[in-house]
């Protein structure tokens, strides 16, 4: 007792602490876990940033950063050739959709697993016995005492067997046994030692009801089969909302860098008014109130114009995720792609063939309702009762050796088995079962109420994008005309105010003002058409093939069936993208300026004009 306490001991001490909290005691007996163990975050991998430089702000100098030009087709590719994890766009950021290249591929593994059950099985069991059982042993004449005796016996037993199940349900089976048994001395009356009995069995059972069929047994790798589609078109629905989101990024930025050239121009004109209202105050020919006035609105535009640059950049890093760029860097984004101007007037009724047929939600939907078909096969045929029919037939070996040193066979075609017969259970009512098959039924109808309304949301969503279209259109061309109207106010405003003509300061203000809404209101129309153009193209389905975009099938090596010890096997490793076709066009300039906007001409500068008084601007950036 002392060296087995000595030894529990030892154990303990040796195996009772262990690196982390994660990592499970290496003990005899696991003690129960009566409190929480936390690392600290130093104690976890350790991870890191690459090397970023700062993130561009409003009072970066413009000197420190570089134009990078920028189509949208460059853009798209740009974007499916850093797609691992497909990330889209959520309002002014991007997220990721929870969808990688990976996902199809790890599902397509559940297919070979469930395969698995028809792959045949090999065993080989050996077990070497030694047996000394104690006997009470009498011996006469009494009243000799009796004794207590053994008979060592030294025994092997081989089982080896190659079973395989079949289509139809059933299990063919082969297995041979040996059991050799040598006693140590011979015992009176004992005739073989040593003696050896075998046998060789071939059997077969296959089910009547209950497990038959080829569609029940084939099930499981049919629905398996159906979760790798519904695996692939998940993630072809999120790299549609990837590229629409590039689409829609991308003309964001369009509109955003409009906008701020509006304001710029806004600024310049409040400039030459604020100076114009100074030099006339010192001149006595105008009043503080005016100058005033000018003052205020000259602050608005400025202040107007920071909230329009950084809306600039918020809308530049948001492209700039959606890419798979890092947040800063020495260039900033220009975009070259014009928007475009020509009406587009789909046909209803082929919209509503073509996402009938390409929708990946709605063919997901349909998946579903396919693997739900499966499993109602599975649960009628399990609500049957069982009834097998069995069949068996063994030939029986024996050897051994007699007292006189001769060896003795039989000849195993003397001593054959067969059996056959039908066995037959059922629980008594097959409660559990048939509950299983009604929900199953349910499930169906289920899976029939959610397609017809995914169908119903589909057409909602694609007459939406209609009437979104001619809405957008229309807007652009009355926004169009309000700024053509605006720009001729706003010329005549500026030549009466420059002339002296008694034009109030207050009515250019208001050309100015008009003027930038207009402009800002016509391409937010434009900007809206173009990427409603996206939404209609994804909510067809189709947005993935109209840019030429197709998934590819990369492969890799890892271990086949026949183990480590041969070679790997090439097996589904990811789904990435190829590149998008070019489809938008291109120009040298940037796309604000493609849009062939009106602006105010620069300020005169002639020898009667009064001097100028500048108002100091808050950031270097805006004068």
């Amino acid at each position: 007792m002392g060296v087995a306490w000595g030894v529990w001991v030892g154990m303990g001490l040796l195996v009772g602490a262990y690196p982390t909290p994660c990592q499970e005691p290496w003990r005899f007996a696991l003690p129960e876990q009566r409190q929480l163990e936390i690392r600290d975050p130093s104690q976890f991998a350790k991870v890191r940033f690459p090397d970023l430089p700062p993130p561009t702000t409003v009072k970066t100098p413009e000197e420190d950063v570089v134009s990078l030009h920028l189509s949208l087709d460059e853009a798209i590719r740009m974007a499916l050739d850093r797609t691992e994890v497909v990330r889209v766009l959520a309002g002014v950021t991007a997220v990721s959709s929870g969808r990688t290249i990976y996902d199809p591929a790890i599902s397509n593994t559940q297919i070979d697993a469930a395969r698995a059950r028809f792959d045949p099985r090999f065993g080989l069991n050996n077990n070497f016995f030694r047996n000394d059982d104690p006997s009470l042993v009498v011996t006469p004449p009494a009243p000799a005492p009796p004794s207590v005796t053994g008979v060592p016996q030294h025994a092997y037993d081989m089982q080896m067997g190659l079973a395989k199940d079949t289509a139809t349900g059933g299990t063919a089976s082969m297995s041979v046994r040996a059991s050799p048994i040598r006693d140590r001395f011979m015992l009176p009356g004992q005739t073989l030692n040593p003696r050896a009995p075998s046998s060789t069995e071939l059997s077969y059972t296959q089910p009547l009801l209950q497990g038959a069929g080829v569609r029940a047994n084939t099930a499981p790798i049919v629905i398996a089969r159906i979760d790798t589609e519904r695996s692939f078109f998940q993630l072809k629905d999120s790299v549609q909302r990837m590229v629409r989101g590039v689409v829609e990024g991308y003309w964001a930025l369009v509109l955003a860098r409009v906008e701020a050239w509006a304001v710029r121009q806004q600024v310049e004109q409040g400039q030459e008014a604020f100076e114009r209202a100074a030099a006339a105050l010192e001149a006595g020919l105008g009043t503080a109130a005016e100058l005033a006035q000018a003052r205020s609105a000259l602050a608005t535009f400025r202040a107007n114009l920071i909230t329009a640059e950084a809306n600039v950049l918020q809308r530049e890093a948001a492209l700039r995720n959606l890419l798979g760029l890092p947040p800063a860097g020495k260039e900033i984004l220009v975009p070259v792609t014009p928007m475009a101007t020509d009406r587009v007037e789909p046909q209803w009724d082929a919209l509503l063939e073509l996402a009938a047929q390409q929708r990946p939600d709605l063919i997901e939907l349909k998946l579903i309702l396919e693997a739900d078909q499966q499993r109602l096969d599975l649960a009628r045929n399990q609500a049957l009762p069982r009834l097998d029919a069995v069949a068996l037939y063994r030939w029986n070996g024996f050897e051994g050796r007699l007292p006189d040193g001769a060896f003795l066979r039989a000849d195993p075609n003397d001593f054959t088995e067969w059996q056959l017969g039908v066995n037959f259970s059922v629980p008594l009512g097959l409660r559990r079962e048939r509950a299983a098959l009604r929900q199953q039924e349910l499930l169906i109808m289920h899976d029939r109420a959610n397609l017809e309304q995914g169908l119903h949301a589909a057409a909602h969503e694609l007459a939406e994008s209609l009437r979104n279209l001619a809405q957008y259109y229309e807007q652009y061309q009355a926004f169009s005309e309000a700024r053509q109207a605006a720009w001729a106010n706003l010329e005549y405003q500026l030549a009466d105010y420059r002339e002296g003509r008694g034009t109030l300061y207050l009515n250019v203000l208001q050309a100015i003002t008009n003027w930038g809404n207009s402009v800002s209101a016509e391409a937010q129309a434009l900007a809206r058409y173009n990427v409603e153009l996206a939404y209609l193209e994804e909510r067809t389905g189709t947005i993935l093939e109209s840019h030429g975009i197709r998934f590819l099938e990369e492969r890799f090596y890892t271990i086949g069936p026949l183990g480590r010890a041969f070679r790997d096997r090439p097996y589904p490793q990811s789904s990435p993208l190829s590149a998008s076709v070019d489809r938008y066009p291109s120009s040298e300039e940037a796309s604000e300026k493609a849009l062939k906007i009106d602006g105010p001409a620069p300020p005169r500068r002639g020898q009667a004009e009064p001097p100028a008084a500048p108002l100091p601007s808050p950031n270097p950036q805006l004068r």
